[in-house]
C-alpha cells in the first residue's frame, strides 16, 4: 500500500523563522475539492538518553531543566536539539549532548525515529542513547536557560507517572530505551 499523499497544489511560507517556518499548503482531493492546511516546516531534531554508568552506582540519566517559554515554565527534559543545515543527526546528537549537559559520549546508539506532532509539524525526531560519558563542560548557547540534573534511572517511571516529566519527546525516548532493556522498569 502506498502511504504517500498526493503532493500539494501550492505551498506558501507565511512566516520564516530562525529554526523553522510556518507554511500553508493547498491540497486537491481526487474529487477536485481543494482545502488548506497550515503547519510548521521543521528541519528535524534529536533527543538523547545520556546514561552515566559508574562502578558501584545505579546508572543515572543526565536530564536538563529547560526554560520553555511556550508553556511558561521550566520543564524536565532529556537533552535535545534541532539539526543544522546538512548536519547528520548523530553529529547533532553529540553536539547537543555536550552543549546542554557538558558530557561527551563514546557511543551514540540509535533508538528510533518518530514524528513529534504530525498534525501541526513535519518535525522528525531521532532518538539516541549516549554511553561512555566523559564530563567536558557545558557549552550553552547565549539564549539557553537550563541546568543539568543527574537522576537515578530507576526513578524514571515515577517521574512520568507523577507528571514531573511531561515532555513528550523525553517520555518517548525513555520508553524506547526501557523497551531495549537499557534502563530499569
Amino acid at each position: 500500500m502506498d502511504t504517500n499523499l498526493t503532493p500539494p497544489v501550492s505551498r506558501t511560507v507565511l512566516i520564516r523563522g530562525a529554526k523553522f517556518d510556518f507554511e500553508r499548503i493547498t491540497v486537491r482531493k481526487p474529487d477536485g475539492m481543494e482545502f488548506h492546511r497550515e503547519f510548521i516546516r521543521h528541519p528535524g531534531a534529536v533527543v538523547i538518553v545520556p546514561l552515566l554508568e559508574e562502578p558501584g552506582r545505579e546508572p543515572r540519566i543526565a536530564f536538563v531543566r529547560n526554560a520553555r517559554w511556550a508553556v511558561g515554565r521550566y520543564l524536565l527534559e532529556l537533552p535535545a536539539g534541532t539539526l543544522e543545515p546538512g548536519e547528520p543527526p548523530e553529529a547533532c546528537a553529540g553536539r547537543e549532548l555536550i552543549e546542554e549537559t557538558g558530557y561527551r559520549a563514546d557511543r551514540m546508539t540509535s533508538l528510533a525515529n518518530f514524528f513529534t506532532s504530525p498534525g501541526l509539524s513535519d518535525e522528525l525526531m531521532r532518538a539516541y542513547t549516549a554511553t561512555g560519558l566523559t564530563h567536558v563542560g557545558q557549552r550553552l548557547e547565549a539564549d539557553e536557560d537550563l541546568s543539568v540534573e543527574l537522576i537515578p534511572a530507576g526513578r524514571v517511571t515515577s517521574l512520568m507517572e507523577s507528571g514531573e516529566l511531561a515532555d513528550g519527546k523525553s517520555i518517548a525516548a525513555l520508553l524506547l530505551a526501557r523497551a531495549r532493556g537499557l534502563i530499569p522498569e
